[in-house]
């Protein structure tokens, strides 16, 4: 049994680090550096692969100190072991959150409900490697015997966006022989460029969705049967040889005309944003292989044990959820950048912000009562040094604080002269800009005149993050997704949210439902939304009419 948990507020840590952070607002990176040379090589950490550079941030030993002393009164031990023992820590849904038993090793017991999930996890993985193999070496052939050149996922959310982050990540990896391309947007335009070009012969949809009833993914995936069955003939049976299912609904899949031997399963207790290690992963293992998917649940499983195993103080996505929660609660920063100077981490912000705002973007307690504090800050950004020449200005000049995530990879995938040490200067010069600034006299001394110096002074103290690791590799790749996943529960702890459920979701949903068949001539006397969405769909309805 957990001990109880004093509310946020009520904590001695948080009312001391209220105090602590009214001392140490003013205090510049400028005087913490020059007060602690070595802090720039004490700050760091290095675990799984991972090297952290944290000194950058506008913390002292004291604000650590209170940081960790925070974690500790927040029983965040306790609901680490929680969640790697199967608990139903996802409170509104009464569910376990089990994502790490995704990449749980052979041999490994993880018990949900009185039940080793481990040897079902490894069962769907060996069925997608089976699986996999037969498409890459040609032998899965569709219904006019031709091997399968195109693969297309059809999905939402975290069907989607995992999916298309590890294809993009890890394309150094794949097999270039594969065309791959991911439909989610229910508008029609996402599918049809999506298939544009593509032989229905040499095609293969994955249809990707927990109940197969997903109202987008389902459009698209009817879309795709069409396209793809009026090139046989119209003939149905043909429907099996070009669509598997990720899905837990076998009755609504065989509906679909899909062999249910082909459908590859996963669990309620995991989470879409939480997904793409699982089943949901088929068009990763499709595109690297089976060897390169299992070093990348094997990346994900060595950041799993540091967060599991390793002292808070040690602790790389503890620090880095507890410096996310300084930032939000203390600062009031309302977004933070995550900037991967790696091309192919093109779509890794994106994928985070599903994973961080999905999770956090909370306004009640685990108790169901308000929130007196900031949660979940916007997560965004673009791979360097493409966000220097657009929004880096705001940065470093703007009137928001907005703490930054650096990535950086020592080695190049596609070495090229002298490009990527000219990566690795611009990420480096970067963080050390945010930091330090320029300051008025250093203006000066350069030469501009009085007019144009507050134009060109830089204030610094803009905090940041640096994450280096040696070469992208799937197992590098499994352990950056996980750090960010343990670092978005870290602070969930810390706030005392539920960081696995997504009501928020919903409610668009069910109104779009009642709007649906409410945009034809016959509906309009009926209307009874509010007065603007009567409006809308009057003028929606009136310049689709035909014209006399």
């Amino acid at each position: 049994m957990t001990r109880p948990v004093l509310p946020l507020t009520e904590r001695a840590a948080w009312s001391a680090l209220r105090s602590h952070y009214s001392a140490l607002r003013h205090r510049h990176l400028r005087e913490l550096f020059a007060e602690d040379p070595g802090r720039g090589e004490r700050l760091t950490l290095e675990a799984a692969g991972v090297y952290l550079d944290y000194s950058k941030n506008r913390v002292t030993e004291r604000t650590l100190e209170l940081l960790l002393q925070l974690a500790e009164e927040s029983g965040l031990r306790e609901r680490i072991d929680a969640m790697f023992s199967g608990e139903p820590i996802n409170v509104s849904e009464r569910r376990a959150a089990l994502h790490v038993a995704l990449r749980a090793p052979r041999g490994a017991s993880i018990v949900v409900d009185g039940l080793n999930v481990v040897p079902e996890v490894h069962a769907v993985l060996d069925k997608m490697s089976d699986f996999c193999t037969r498409v890459r070496s040609g032998q899965w052939r569709g219904y006019t015997g031709r091997s399968i050149r195109n693969i297309i996922n059809i999905g939402i959310g975290g069907s989607d966006l995992g999916p298309v982050m590890a294809y993009e990540g890890l394309r150094h990896y794949s097999q270039r022989q594969l065309t791959f391309r991911f439909v989610s947007n229910v508008d029609g335009t996402d599918f049809a460029e999506a298939v544009h070009g593509l032989d229905p012969a040499e095609t293969l949809f994955i249809v990707s969705s927990k109940t197969f009833t997903t109202l987008e993914t389902m459009t698209n995936a009817a879309s795709a049967r069409a396209w793809s069955v009026a090139a046989f003939g119209g003939d149905q049976r043909s429907v099996a040889r070009h669509f598997v299912a990720v899905s837990t609904n076998a009755t609504e899949v065989s509906r679909f005309g899909i062999d249910t031997v082909n459908m590859f399963e996963f669990w309620d207790w995991v989470g879409g944003r939480y997904s793409m290690d699982s089943a949901i992963g088929l068009s990763t293992m499709l595109a690297i292989g089976p060897d390169n998917f299992a070093a990348m649940l094997g990346g994900f499983n060595e950041m799993d044990e540091h967060f599991r195993t390793a002292p808070f103080g040690r602790n790389l996505a503890v620090l880095m959820g507890l410096l996310a929660v300084w930032y939000a609660s203390f600062f009031g920063a309302q977004t933070v950048a995550v900037l991967p100077y790696e091309q192919y981490l093109k779509r890794f912000p994106a994928y985070l912000q599903q994973l961080t705002m999905e999770s956090n973007g909370k306004h009640v307690t685990l108790e169901g009562r308000p929130v007196e504090y900031a949660t979940g800050p916007v997560y965004w950004g673009e791979p360097g040094t493409n966000g220097q020449h657009s929004f880096y200005q705001l940065i470093h000049q703007g009137t928001h604080l907005i703490p930054c995530d650096f990535i950086a990879f020592v080695r190049p995938l596609n070495p090229l002269g002298a490009h990527h040490d000219m990566l690795l200067a611009n990420v480096l010069a970067q963080g050390e800009a945010l930091a330090f600034g320029k300051t008025e006299a250093e203006v000066k001394a350069q030469g501009s005149p009085d007019w144009l110096v507050p134009h060109r002074t830089f204030l610094g103290n803009r905090p940041s993050n640096t994450l280096l690791l040696e070469v992208l590799t799937p197992a590098a790749l499994g352990r950056l997704v996980a750090l960010y996943e343990h670092s978005v529960f870290t602070q969930g702890v810390i706030w005392q949210i539920d960081s696995f459920d997504q009501w928020g979701v919903e409610l668009g949903k069910v109104l779009a439902k009642a709007i649906l068949p409410q945009l034809s001539p016959e509906s309009l006397a009926t209307l009874a939304h509010d007065s603007s969405t009567n409006a809308l769909i009057r003028r929606i309805v009136d310049l689709r009419s035909p014209r006399s």
